[in-house]
């Protein structure tokens, strides 16, 4: 048995990229930034290091984080590692190492750049569900139906035009 997940917490660097293909379909680039940081022994002094990865999403998923996404967004991904080799023009192999996505929730706030809601984050995945798009196959459970979820309820304000009470006092 091997595994291969990948599952980072980080920024956008910069815009995401995005493509298309001729085929119809699309992937699109991030740049995230992941960082640590820790107390050096000898001197005591805070030390700190970014690391860069570059994420690939495609299709679906990639659209989403073009239009939502942006430089400086917080965003969680889980994917897999992928090396892939070219020639470039000299002849010469060319190598680059890349996180294919195949989750994400955007962690920031509405009003933060980030787009998701103040609820904490949207989540876009391979599964199903009102905000979700999976790119990965799914298993069903063992005698479950193919019956969507129910949204779950909305806040209970008292119901209807009978909210808004005369008596406030602004």
């Amino acid at each position: 048995m091997s595994v291969n997940k990948v599952i980072l917490v980080g920024r956008l660097g910069a815009e995401p990229e995005s493509r298309a293909f001729p085929n119809g379909g699309s992937i699109c680039n991030l740049r995230i930034a992941t960082s640590e940081s820790w107390k050096d022994r000898q001197t005591g002094e805070r030390q700190e290091r970014t690391e860069w990865h570059r994420v690939v999403l495609r299709n679906k998923l990639g659209e989403i984080a073009q239009q939502y996404l942006h430089k400086g967004s917080q965003v969680y991904i889980e994917g897999r590692i992928q090396t892939r080799k070219w020639q470039n023009q000299q002849g010469q192999d060319q190598y680059t190492t890349e996180i294919v996505g195949n989750e994400m929730t955007m962690l920031d706030s509405r009003g933060a750049g980030g787009g998701g809601n103040s609820g904490g984050g949207s989540n876009y995945n391979a599964g199903g569900g009102d905000t979700s798009f999976d790119q990965r196959p799914q298993k069903q459970p063992a005698g479950g139906s193919n019956k969507p979820a129910s949204p779950a309820a909305g806040p209970d304000y008292g119901g209807g035009d009978d909210y808004y009470d005369d008596d406030i006092p602004f």
